[in-house]
């Protein structure tokens, strides 16, 4: 099977040593990108290690279709103990910063450790650098990819950084790069800050000459000449969609629809938006460039995501206060869902919604975590008795949109998530609203036949997270292009994914994760039958952990 190359390198940030590691059998068996940093993370993270201590460490990993030039394939794998949920957890970013990765010849770099003084690690393919950088000390992203350009005379998208959160250990901190590109979910932007690393740089000149198969060019091909809504919206497309079957939240999720959505929806974004936008080698182009010259707002954004969690969960229906929120995050280096449904919990706890002026100042106060952002840079799970508020998290990550109360396949896959409530582990939404062909649909309702779906696509998704392909392949990388593209057969790569999912539930579950933490802030009919259902079709315990025998075959091949 196709697979990424090149060895391990280790990075010890607390005593300035690097060593590299031959990984063949660990490549080989899970192609690249999550898979790869998993089985690393499993076997050389301590289960009870401290997220924000040195023991945790932080893989930055690549798969081998960042060696191509195929279109959806401009991103990256990122994985660590979150100090969110406090389980393993895997966030993709794309950009740039891929190709470059790539370039070093590395096929996963590990961070341990922690540096004496804020510092920048320069990954090259002839070796790694430390500079102490006292004063980028809660420097913006902005201004510390000003600062290495300026210095070093590297562009944006050779850098992954921090902004104030992640020094200052905001659990839903981000990794940013490419300066607008996130690894948004789970606040690894606090354990890189938790290191002492104020930002990664990456150039070389090494990348690794893997045949990559003639389909790469069908599947860039038909990338080019897409009439896809996506290519205008991006994932905003789907915002009337949602708000018309009553799965948009609002109002802190205390409703399903919002009355002000045509000033948030993918028509608003579209008329902001001044320029194509889009990802290392991919001719879909669906990013968003944005601005609005008469207020000075300019972002890339915000996607559906964010117009849920500062649009209409934050009662806010002026597309440039969204744009303003998303571009405040992105500076500061945060998730643009958790911040928004925080500062949304505490518009709720306050009866001020729509007050977008508190909103930008509780934005900055969270990354600084000053008066009551010290509170909400916690984390919803963590205050949510405090404010007096619903607990609207699973596993301690707070809910994207796509709304389990309507799309019910949608909120099992939140509850079975081992990263918690996130719309990328399965995607199954797709299916439910739906935007997939009509005989390829699911019910929105009821929870039938649905578990052994959400099992499949959590095996599917984590395979392509291995590769790696961007979710927003879907319906031009066909299950025939993907055998083609690997040369395997489909239900190996399957394979490949769910023995990814099966680890990092085993890491979890040695954590004290299991079946009470596989739970929605809501009633589903029929739930607790069709979680008993998804453990049947993986062969788990009913208590939601993974048999002792199962983790010996997967360690064993």
């Amino acid at each position: 099977m196709l697979h990424t190359e090149g060895p391990l390198l280790s990075i010890d940030c607390g005593d300035h040593t690097t060593t590299t590691e031959n990984i063949d059998d660990v490549v080989e068996t899970f192609v690249g990108g999550r898979g790869v940093a998993t089985k690393l993370a499993h076997e050389r993270v301590p289960f009870d290690a401290d997220p924000l201590g040195p023991e945790n460490r932080l893989y930055l990993s690549t798969g081998p279709m960042q060696t191509s030039n195929m279109s959806f394939t401009g991103r990256m794998n990122c994985t660590a103990v979150s100090p969110q949920t406090g389980g393993l957890l895997s966030s993709n970013a794309g950009g740039f910063m891929s190709r470059h990765f790539a370039d070093t010849g590395y096929a996963a770099v590990e961070f341990t450790g922690a540096c004496d003084e804020l510092s920048i690690v320069h990954v090259t393919d002839e070796g790694v650098e430390f500079e102490p950088v006292p004063d980028l000390e809660l420097a913006t992203v902005p201004e510390t990819v000003a600062y290495i350009e300026d210095e070093h005379g590297l562009e944006p998208e050779h850098t992954a950084c921090i902004g104030p959160a992640g020094e200052n250990a905001v659990r839903f901190a981000s990794i940013m790069t490419t300066e607008s590109r996130a690894f948004g979910r789970g606040g690894l932007g606090a354990v890189l800050g938790s290191k002492n690393v104020k930002a990664i740089t990456f150039e070389g000149d090494s990348r690794h000459e893997i045949e990559i198969p003639p389909v790469q060019m069908d599947v860039h091909r038909d990338a080019a000449t897409s009439d896809s809504l996506m290519k205008r919206q991006g994932t905003t497309n789907v915002t009337d969609l949602a708000n018309e079957v009553d799965a948009l939240p609002t109002r802190y999720f205390s409703e399903l629809s919002f009355e002000g959505v045509e000033g948030i929806n993918g028509d608003s974004v579209e008329e902001k938006k001044y320029k194509r936008g889009t990802c290392s080698a991919c001719a879909f182009a669906c990013k968003l460039p944005t601005k609005d010259e008469e207020r000075g707002v300019e972002t890339e954004g915000p996607e559906f995501e964010t117009v849920m969690s500062f649009g209409s969960n934050a009662g806010v229906d002026d597309i440039v206060d969204v744009m303003k929120s998303n571009d405040l995050c992105d500076e500061f280096g945060m998730d643009t869902i958790s911040c928004g449904d925080v500062v949304s919990a505490y518009l709720a706890s306050e009866d001020e919604f729509g007050n977008t002026d508190l909103i930008f100042d509780l934005v900055e106060k969270i990354a600084y975590r000053e008066d009551v952002g010290d509170t909400l840079a916690e984390g919803i799970d963590r205050f949510h008795e405090e404010l007096g508020v619903e607990n609207w998290t699973v596993k301690g990550l707070e809910f994207a949109a796509h709304d389990g109360r309507t799309l019910h396949g949608q909120g099992l896959s939140y509850a079975t998530a081992n990263r918690g409530a996130d719309h990328m582990y399965t995607t199954l939404y797709s299916w439910e609203y739906p935007l997939v062909e009509k005989e390829e649909a699911l019910p929105q309702g009821g929870l039938d036949g649905k578990a052994p779906f959400v099992v499949r696509q959590e095996n599917a998704r984590a395979f392509e997270d291995c590769g790696i392909i961007c979710r927003f392949s879907r319906g031009t990388m066909t299950e025939e292009r993907y055998e083609g593209l690997f040369d395997a057969d489909y239900d190996e790569m399957l394979a490949i994914g769910s023995r990814v999912v099966e680890l990092e539930r085993h890491f979890n579950n040695q954590r004290g994760f299991d079946r009470a933490d596989d739970r929605l802030p809501y009633d589903l009919p029929d739930f607790e039958t069709a979680l008993d259902e998804y453990y049947g079709v993986r062969d788990w315990n009913d208590d939601g952990t993974v048999p002792d025998d199962h983790v010996a075959t997967v360690q064993s091949d």
